[in-house]
């Protein structure tokens, strides 16, 4: 592999993209190698880079299929299940903490919240 062009910041040529910019266009880099790199200088630290694949040989971004979506579905609903108590939390459980907010902190939910019905709680 010979070395790659490199640009800088906003003075890349028409052709080229990178990868999210080829995704608002439907588009995926299909395989190829990165054609290019964009360097955004900094003052205290190495530059930003960006690499750049060419747009004439990206290709379409593959259709979901319904298996893709269910899967899709199935791995958000356990992002949101919390382990300690199993109920679905109705958002993506944080991974510092480990369980919902509810189990976490029981001491901080006021008496006789309906949201505060985890078996963890003493009443």
């Amino acid at each position: 592999m010979g070395a790659l062009p490199v640009y800088r910041w906003r003075f890349a040529p028409d052709g080229y993209a990178t990868r999210r910019q080829l995704r608002a266009r439907g588009l995926r880099p299909g395989g190829q190698d990165v054609a290019a790199q964009l360097e955004r200088p900094r003052r205290r630290r190495g530059p930003l880079v960006a690499y750049l694949y060419r747009i004439d040989r990206a290709k379409p971004v593959r259709a979901m299929t319904p298996a893709r979506w269910a899967a899709l579905a199935k791995a958000n609903a356990a992002r949101r299940t919390c382990p300690a108590c199993r109920r679905d939390a109705g958002y993506v459980i944080p991974p510092s903490l480990g369980m919902c907010t509810t189990c976490a902190f029981p001491d901080n939910a006021p008496e006789g919240a309906s949201w505060n019905s985890s078996p963890h709680t003493v009443r």
